[in-house]
């Protein structure tokens, strides 16, 4: 191996210097200092590859232990011997508990893994306290003697302003006003200049305003089938809708959040924002990782589902994204919400809002309460921090849009094939009509507004958009029924899509199997609530 001591000018500027030809003699190995964000020392240490050696043994444990390796590695040698790992290493690490280690030996060790396990139990027996514990300790304190004989710091000085400006972030009193202006800033950039002012330059400059009407003039002129038009170009095309659906609404804002996600990753942010959000998190089974996808839901869902990935476990991405699903609106529709609402009252907005958090807080916890599993601590990283390089934030920018365009947009293209197929076969007026008792009845809002709730499932603003178009018609208490249900109501089919695409078809279907009835619950309960105390 050859060894790279990355962050070398971190170190330096906090007065950490390593003898770096001593570690190597040590080592036996080639060892070089690299600033990886800056590129320094790449070079050299690629050129070193070719000089790479087999790293010296430096750690030896106490007697009985060595006895007990050597038996092990006698065996494993003999009868699971491994092309590139020492005998001596998987030994150490199979009495060590290693459960990789453990199951390759399983299948490779065949009629002799008995004899394995015998060693291993015996030396756990003699082994003067848990010998996973006794055999992590010898090597840690292996590795902080050679590391006090090579590494000198110098006399502790002022700290750096990376590190005051580290400090501030996760201080108690003013990481709270830190926090929010950051978050204020990505909802800003993704939400609105992304989500609003990119999303209307590609979809109503180029799209709307170029590329649909010379591509609908080109189908038109060269497909005679009137069925095989409709689908490329109809109401329910698959470039009119999927292709305009996935690049000029959801592809603006997928690039402003992977760009601002890389700016929090590079600036050493991100691990801190996590920090200072977890205790009101845990209210959630949740721990504060989960608040990026939570702000950024504020933005687009269907690209806040996908930064789920960021989560360590499959209980919290689920919990994340059926709470995403359910409360939390998408920036188009939340400005439509809050157009019409704001024309109504500021009581009317207020009302919307209290019901969305309470919705939120009850939902996360009685999810939390009902899905196996423990909620994850949070341990994490806490690097240095720094101003980002534009270079490396769009080098991690372009490589994730690579993903999206190649792994995403076809789901675009499924979903809108479906509601090709619902419209043509009139399963999408059917599904009109079906819903008019439930919507006039429960929820008291006039029968035409069952059309909003199936054209939200295309779009979440349409559905909002369609109960605005009716705005002078419905009264205060209907306005915010009608909000609270639609906001509540099932995510658009490009969230559909993507949390098909996280957590399977099962799974998403099962999260709308709740959310649809439960956003009806909801919105008849505050008919009825608002009826009874709001004249």
């Amino acid at each position: 191996m050859v060894l790279a001591l990355n962050m070398h000018d971190e170190a330096a500027a906090r007065g950490v210097m390593v003898d770096i030809p001593a570690l190597s003699e040590e080592l036996g190995i080639p060892v070089l200092a690299t600033v990886a964000t800056g590129g320094e020392g790449i070079g050299e240490l690629t050129n070193n590859l070719g000089h790479a050696g087999r790293a010296e043994a430096l750690l030896r444990y106490d007697p009985e232990i060595e006895a007990d390796i050597g038996l092990v590695a006698e065996a494993i040698s003999r009868d699971a011997p491994h092309p590139l790992l020492a005998a001596r290493g998987l030994a150490i690490l199979y009495l060590g508990g290693d459960s990789v280690v453990a199951d390759w030996l399983a299948e490779h060790a065949g009629e002799n893994l008995p004899k394995l396990e015998a060693l291993r139990q015996s030396a756990a027996e003699r082994a003067e306290g848990d010998l996973p514990a006794l055999l992590a300790r010898e090597r840690t304190e292996a590795a902080d003697t050679l590391a006090a004989s090579v590494i000198q710091r110098a006399v502790k000085s002022t700290p750096l302003l990376s590190q005051r400006i580290g400090q501030y972030v996760v201080h108690p009193l003013w990481g709270i006003p830190i926090l929010l202006g950051v978050l204020f800033a990505v909802y800003e950039f993704v939400g609105v200049f992304g989500a609003t002012t990119l999303v209307g330059l590609m979809e109503e400059g180029l799209f709307e305003g170029i590329l649909n009407p010379a591509f609908t003039n080109l189908v038109n002129a060269v497909v005679t089938a009137p069925w095989l038009s409709e689908l490329l170009v109809g109401q329910y095309g698959l470039w009119t809708m999927g292709m305009t659906y996935a690049l000029a609404l959801i592809l603006p804002i997928v690039t402003t959040f992977f760009f601002a996600f890389g700016v929090l990753e590079d600036s050493g942010y991100l691990p801190r924002l996590t920090v200072i959000a977890n205790r009101l998190f845990a209210l959630i089974g949740l721990n504060g990782r989960a608040v990026l996808p939570m702000v950024l839901g504020l933005g687009c869902v269907t690209m806040a589902t996908l930064t789920t990935r960021i989560l360590h476990s499959p209980r919290e991405r689920l919990i994340t994204i059926f709470l995403l699903a359910l409360a939390i609106p998408c920036s188009a529709q939340l400005g439509v919400v809050l157009g019409m609402l704001g024309g109504v009252s500021f009581t009317a907005v207020l009302i919307w809002a209290l019901a969305m958090l309470g919705v939120l807080l009850l939902a996360g916890f009685l999810a939390a309460k009902l899905i196996p599993g423990r909620r994850i601590p949070l341990v994490t990283e806490m690097p240095p921090m720094r101003l980002p390089i534009l270079g490396n934030v769009l080098k991690k920018t372009g490589g994730r849009l690579k993903w999206y365009l190649i792994e995403v947009i076809p789901l675009f293209l499924l979903g809108t094939f479906i509601m090709y197929a619902l419209d043509k076969f009139g399963a999408l007026p059917a599904i009109i009509e079906a819903g008019e008792p439930l919507v006039s009845g429960w929820l008291g809002l006039p029968k035409e507004a069952s059309a909003a709730f199936v054209m939200g499932f295309l779009r979440r603003d349409f559905g909002a958009t369609g109960l605005f178009a009716m705005a002078d018609h419905l009264s205060p208490i209907q306005a915010v029924v009608g909000m609270i249900t639609i906001t509540l109501f099932i995510p658009c089919f490009a969230s559909l899509m993507m949390m098909v695409k996280e957590q399977g078809a099962k799974v998403a279907l099962g999260m709308v199997a709740v959310i649809v009835p439960f956003a009806f619950f909801i919105g008849g309960l505050f008919n009825l609530l608002l009826r009874a105390v709001w004249s």
